[in-house]
């Protein structure tokens, strides 16, 4: 038997691809956020939010390439037309605010959005601190939204009057505008106004973390404590109703909160959010888009939240919580990798059109590779269903993709640990796998250290671990085995048995059948339409569609699903 190998690092060549192909030069690198894969011809067409969140995660997600795949001319002719977009059209209280372009209308400044402008600054910083420039717009959104807030101090009830102990700040509506501020008779319509205005909550941790910035660490606690208190989004069991990105990003946010502070109580209630969520998915990470919004069968899962559940994994981990290695490990190589288009044959591309006018035609067939769509179903990317691919995951799908890089293999207390199985060198080590042809993970050491293994459950209780091709001396602890004292050329493998294991997994409505090796899955049924998933057998003939199995309706990437389920 031969089954596809999880490879990071072409995930990651994929997806510089896409966002190289789709951005606009001609708007001085502006991303496109809508595509019409489907429609006949493909087309992608600039809306407002382009210039609003999209380069602000797109900075991140180059950023988050050039780690895994280092710089290049093309990566930093990127990341500067980013940094450059992010760090246009600023205003008042330190808000930045979309351009005037044709297919804008009202100009305003979202507080959702600006979730996704801090952690940009946030890495401008961090990459370098003599980033003035960055440094003083963090400082100022920081302080402008600070100032903005409804701070709530006194609880007048029927009992009598009583001061709050904790700060508690709310945002009084979800909209800022440029030349009007607060205008309560508008808002973006999402609803959801607690939850959605606080995703910045992790990137306020993250301030105060880089530039020990006591005012974001007070406004951070102040969205927190709204949120886990008289927002009543969560009940007492932290379940909630509405849009999983948003609880589950905030969620990443209160671990990094309690880990920092010390605080346990919010690092609790981001786990329990966690575990929540965590209850609606898959087992190889399909993650519902809303939870308890409609019947599950009709939901989808959109990248962004992968990424979140990834983010918040790491967080958890980061707090000595190991047995959330699996789940990081789970999510990435399975649904993550899969929701990434990597098949473009039904895309009808008429390149006699012209670009203009905020719209492209030319080579999308090419240009669409390495996208993360916002809509999959379990088993396929539904091209008729809902937004096959989406500019917000194109953006969040390369940063979970650097967080699992950069944990491939931790350092935990002087012992250099495999976590994650792809193939990685350094100049420190190099690591390759069978997996899941076969149950052996190779790594081998280029200078004098201690290294070894996390195990997995799935890995079973019959592994060996050879030390250049020999039993070798063990040490254990918890999770891990490892061996001291490599020398340089040394090579350490674990072996373990590998079969094919089925399973019956009930989740978005219905019961499907998952076939594993290891922890990868490499088949899933039944098998959907259009662009389906888990094909990871290489023994079997793999099915993709044509142009002319894509019937293009005038609505794209809306509506209910029309799949019929294909034994």
């Amino acid at each position: 038997m031969k089954y596809q190998q999880y490879d990071l690092k072409e995930d990651a060549k994929l997806a510089l691809n896409y966002i190289d192909g789709m951005t606009d030069r001609a708007y001085d690198y502006l991303p496109f956020w809508l595509t019409l894969p489907h429609k006949k011809p493909a087309e992608a067409e600039h809306c407002r939010v382009d210039d609003a969140e999209l380069v602000g995660s797109w900075f991140e997600a180059v950023d988050s390439l050039i780690g895994i795949l280092g710089s290049s001319d093309k990566s930093d002719e990127l990341y500067d037309g980013f940094r450059r977009q992010v760090l246009s059209c600023w205003g008042e209280h330190g808000l930045r605010y979309h351009k005037k372009y044709p297919w804008t209308h009202t100009m305003h400044s979202s507080f959702h959005e600006m979730g996704y402008i801090l952690p940009a600054l946030n890495r401008m910083v961090r990459n370098d601190p003599n980033d003035t420039e960055a440094e003083k717009r963090a400082s100022e959104l920081v302080r402008g939204m600070r100032s903005l807030v409804i701070e709530r101090k006194v609880k007048t009830f029927w009992s009598g009057d009583s001061y709050e102990k904790k700060p508690i700040y709310e945002f009084p509506n979800d909209v800022y505008l440029m030349d009007g501020g607060f205008d309560l008779s508008r808002h973006t319509g999402r609803g959801e106004q607690a939850i959605r205005n606080a995703v910045m909550l992790h990137a306020l941790v993250d301030r105060f973390v880089i530039a020990n910035d006591d005012t974001a660490l007070d406004l951070a606690r102040g969205i927190a404590n709204y949120l886990l208190g008289p927002s009543r989004y969560f009940n007492y069991k932290y379940e909630y109703f509405g849009h999983v990105h948003s609880a589950c990003w905030v969620a990443a946010g209160l671990i990094y909160l309690g880990r920092v502070t010390g605080e346990e109580s919010y690092l609790n209630a981001g786990e329990r959010i966690y575990k929540y969520t965590r209850s609606l998915t898959s087992s190889f990470g399909w993650v519902p888009e809303y939870a308890q919004w409609m019947d599950q069968s009709e939901e989808h899962c959109e990248t962004c939240c992968i990424k979140d559940m990834i983010l918040c994994s790491y967080e958890l981990i980061l707090c000595g919580k190991s047995e959330y290695w699996d789940d990081l490990n789970r999510f990435g190589r399975n649904q993550l990798s899969e929701n990434q288009i990597k098949y473009t044959g039904y895309v009808t591309v008429d390149n006699t059109l012209p670009d203009k006018d905020g719209k492209t035609y030319h080579d999308l067939d090419k240009r669409l590779l390495g996208g993360y769509t916002g809509g999959s179903e379990p088993n396929s990317i539904s091209l008729t269903r809902f937004r096959s691919i989406a500019g917000c995951c194109v953006g969040t799908g390369p940063i979970a993709l650097g967080i699992l890089w950069d944990n491939i293999v931790t350092d935990e207390n002087g012992v250099l640990i495999v976590n994650i199985h792809t193939k990685k060198e350094t100049e420190a080590w190099s690591l390759c796998d069978e997996m899941p042809d076969n149950g052996n993970i190779r790594f081998e050491a280029r200078t004098a250290m201690n290294a070894g293994f996390r195990l997995y459950d799935w890995m079973g209780s019959e592994w060996s671990l050879l030390l250049n091709g020999k039993p070798a001396e063990i040490c254990m602890n918890e999770d891990t085995v490892y061996v001291k004292n490599l020398n340089v050329g040394d090579i350490l493998e674990l072996v373990f048995s590998m079969q094919t294991v089925e399973k019956k997994e009930f989740f978005a409505g219905r019961e499907y059948t998952e076939f594993w090796r290891g922890g990868d899955m490499i088949e899933l049924l039944p098998k959907g339409e259009h662009i389906r998933l888990y094909q990871r057998d290489l023994t079997k003939p793999k099915y993709y569609p044509s142009p002319e199995d894509i019937e293009f309706t005038g609505a794209p990437n809306k509506g209910p699903s029309q799949q019929k389920h294909q034994k």
